[in-house]
């Protein structure tokens, strides 16, 4: 499971009504790339910022169908609140719930139908309750 003292990168294409064409998120831990997939990333697809940000995980853990994979869970908690966070930086506002001072946007790209934003992302104050890698085998 992945440890919560390392940053995760973010990559977000919008179109030209930003509106989300794909993103994707990588967490680097224990010296491994852990990636949320394509699952958050397709459901997100066509919709607008603000319809991002007003995502609840239960529903998403629901719609998703991952009430049974803890691991699975996990890395959609960490590649939503990521992605909130990202998308309330680029915007540059405020949103309960939302740490926008762990973002830190890398490079924005414009290009003729997209607009690309980077980012570094760093872990959030709160995780649900895991053991570290280092702890998971033991008896």
């Amino acid at each position: 499971m992945p440890c919560s003292d390392s940053s995760s990168g973010l990559n977000i294409r919008l179109d030209l009504n930003e509106r989300i064409v794909k993103f994707d998120f990588a967490k680097i831990t224990c010296s491994s790339e852990i990636g949320g997939g394509k699952t958050l990333s397709q459901f997100c697809s066509g919709k607008t910022l603000e319809e991002v940000l007003d995502m609840d995980f239960r529903m998403l853990v629901s719609v998703l169908n991952l009430n049974a994979d803890e691991e699975a869970q996990f890395i959609l908690y960490m590649e939503l609140d990521a992605l909130k966070a990202a998308i309330a930086q680029y915007l540059g506002i405020e949103r309960e719930g939302v740490d926008v001072d762990r973002c830190k946007i890398s490079c924005v790209e414009h290009g003729d139908s997209f607009t690309d934003i980077a980012l570094v992302i760093l872990p959030p104050k709160e995780l649900p309750k895991i053991l570290p890698c280092s702890l998971s085998d033991r008896p």
